[in-house]
């Protein structure tokens, strides 16, 4: 588990950083998670260590993650949440069609959401409840695929809406992926699956740990620098950030 603090703000090179703190039982040492939504210091729960020290300590990748995802925000889909608005699904675009059906599903290029849903609540919420369902299936299949081929067993799957990062994997053995890789590529997704199996074996990034994952998924790097470039393309809504 990981509890998130409020907003800190700090100055690194005399520039001023905004960022967050997260206290996580999962981690084993400090680590800095920078995305488009922001920086956060992720610290082990039982370290009483300074989030500022561990900024300062790493000032100049801080800085160069920060102004590339200030730049990313401005690339941020303007989301409006109606019919006929085009949405990524496995890397393609798809129309958003409402209309009355049992389920709603993708067909033939369109994601079609059930009429019914989207009156109990709104266009947004329904699309977000399809993307979970569909992910919680897909990422599972992904999974059980790899990790056989791997030969590891993993502790379960958990579907979340992580602000930061993409997958995780905890000590006990439990997978944790972002559902909105749902909107990415299929070969991205599997690189992060394979990434977060590989921590089964590897707990560190390590040299070992990469040859692990080039194993499974060759050029792995195209498929990393992809979701680094396109993190905008997977943001859902303005609450993502």
């Amino acid at each position: 588990m990981s509890q998130t603090t409020r907003k800190h703000t700090t100055t690194l090179a005399g520039e001023e950083v905004t960022y967050e703190v997260s206290r996580s039982d999962d981690a084993t040492q400090p680590r800095i998670d920078a995305g488009i939504d922001g920086i956060t210091v992720v610290l082990p729960a039982s370290l009483d260590e300074d989030p500022e020290t561990v900024l300062m300590e790493n000032a100049g990748w801080v800085l160069e993650k920060k102004t590339k995802f200030d730049q990313y925000r401005a690339d941020i889909p303007d989301r409006t949440f109606e019919a006929g608005e085009r949405f990524p699904y496995l890397g393609e675009d798809h129309e958003l069609i409402i209309e009355p059906r049992q389920k709603s599903e993708v067909v033939d290029q369109t994601i079609r959401l059930r009429q019914s849903a989207v009156d109990q609540s709104s266009v947004e919420r329904a699309l977000r409840n399809f993307y979970r369902r569909e992910a919680r299936e897909y990422l599972s299949k992904r999974l059980d695929q790899f990790a056989g081929g791997m030969e590891l067993d993993y502790d379960g799957v958990q579907i979340r809406n992580q602000r930061t990062r993409w997958g995780s994997c905890s000590t006990n053995g439990t997978i944790s992926l972002n559902w909105r890789l749902l909107m990415a590529p299929p070969e991205v997704i599997d690189y992060v699956v394979v990434h977060e199996l590989a921590h089964l074996r590897e707990p560190n990034h390590t040299d070992a740990f990469w040859s692990l994952v080039a194993e499974y998924i060759p050029g792995y790097e195209t498929h990393e620098d992809w979701l680094e470039e396109n993190s905008t393309r997977l943001v859902f809504s303005a609450d993502d950030l």
